[in-house]
């Protein structure tokens, strides 16, 4: 158990961003008045650690910024709750992938310089399970890196953890891409790049393995960068995604937010940006080149995780199964005593998904 509660930080993950990203989000923002005390320590410590950025920005440029990626990524896609924590953590078994990690998601400035001190504070300090579902929490676990890009530029969906009125603007700007601005985008571009090198840095591994929601909504944008990436796409029986997705977004938002917001306006936004999101893959997934993309239905890669680990390997031509498959067992084995939050839908949830995500039900053929 870490020394701080999840949900009693004192602070908020922006404490990594870099003093003009930090300004950038919240300037000309309302802070409401239960959170003040968070914000003005959180500005003061994100002020303090950006004064070491140079030391990292010349680190960075004299050891990545010049370097070519070896291979495209493989980005694990879906909406949250579908399983892609799982899956990732599968596929990292592998150490040919290398990845973003807890650690890089909250401090992706302190990198290359300052690591090793920072790093064990913060396993000191941090709780050792994820309070929402009880998945293990380690500062060299794989992570998502939307988290670390909130904290490399002004121009990521998770603002709204910490700006919650403002998630459907977020939402089209920087989820789904529909309102970006081109300059804004190439920002994200090449943001993303520079955490891909230093997470392959970091983790000594020769191609990126992206586990990351909101990327399921930038398809296009993500094939201008790696025209050969491939991508797993992960579905999940919509009653279950939404039951999980509202406990989840509502329970992680209480520390980080800074403005006040209801559970029923957390509920609709949910229900908003799953649309939004599932809509937008279906019109870009034609993109990607033919074996370049799986989808696959949780439940499956559940039931039999270690074959569905093989049939995907095979389906998108990687390497390094064989010489994987021992940590990948290990690993696996060890899930066996992992106890999940169990679900049971009421009648008011079966009648949300219904009148609102029943698209998803017909077309994935998910029903009670």
């Amino acid at each position: 158990m870490g020394l701080i509660e999840f949900d009693k930080l004192p602070i908020n993950t922006l404490v990594g961003a870099d003093w003009k990203t930090f300004k950038a989000i919240t300037d000309g923002k309302v802070i409401d008045k239960n959170f003040r005390k968070k914000y003005i320590l959180t500005k003061s410590v994100c002020r303090l650690l950006s004064s070491l950025n140079g030391i990292e920005e010349h680190r960075y440029n004299k050891l990545l910024a010049d370097k070519e990626l070896e291979t495209d990524p493989m980005f694990i896609l879906g909406h949250w709750r579908s399983g892609t924590t799982f899956v990732h953590n599968v596929f990292s078994c592998d150490k040919h992938f290398g990845y973003n990690t807890t650690y890089q998601t909250v401090f992706p400035h302190l990198m290359l310089w300052g690591q090793g001190f920072f790093k064990k504070n913060m396993s000191f300090l941090m709780p050792d399970k994820r309070p929402t579902d009880n998945m293990e929490l380690k500062v060299d676990l794989p992570q998502e890196e939307e988290f670390a890009l909130t904290n490399m530029m002004p121009y990521s969906f998770y603002n709204f953890w910490f700006l919650p009125k403002h998630t459907m603007e977020y939402c089209d700007k920087y989820l789904i891409f529909e309102t970006i601005s081109e300059k804004e985008r190439q920002v994200f571009k090449e943001q993303f790049l520079k955490l891909i090198k230093i997470s392959l840095y970091n983790t000594q591994g020769t191609q990126f393995l992206s586990k990351n929601p909101p990327h399921t909504g930038r398809v296009k944008t993500l094939l201008e960068m790696f025209p050969n990436a491939k991508f797993i796409y992960l579905k999940r029986n919509p009653y279950t995604v939404f039951e999980s997705t509202r406990s989840f977004f509502t329970n992680t938002i209480q520390p980080l937010r800074l403005q006040d917001i209801s559970n029923e306006q957390i509920e609709k936004n949910v229900i908003e940006v799953y649309k939004k999101l599932f809509y937008k893959f279906e019109e870009e997934k034609h993109l990607i080149p033919e074996n370049n993309l799986i989808e696959v239905k949780f439940e499956d890669f559940e039931a039999d995780a270690f074959d569905m680990t093989q049939h995907i390997y095979q389906h998108l031509k990687l390497e390094g199964f064989e010489t994987s498959k021992a940590e990948i067992e290990k690993y696996l084995g060890k899930k066996k005593g992992y106890k999940k939050n169990q679900y049971k839908y009421d009648e008011r949830t079966v009648k949300t998904v219904e009148e609102n995500w029943g698209f998803a039900l017909e077309k994935w053929g998910y029903n009670l």
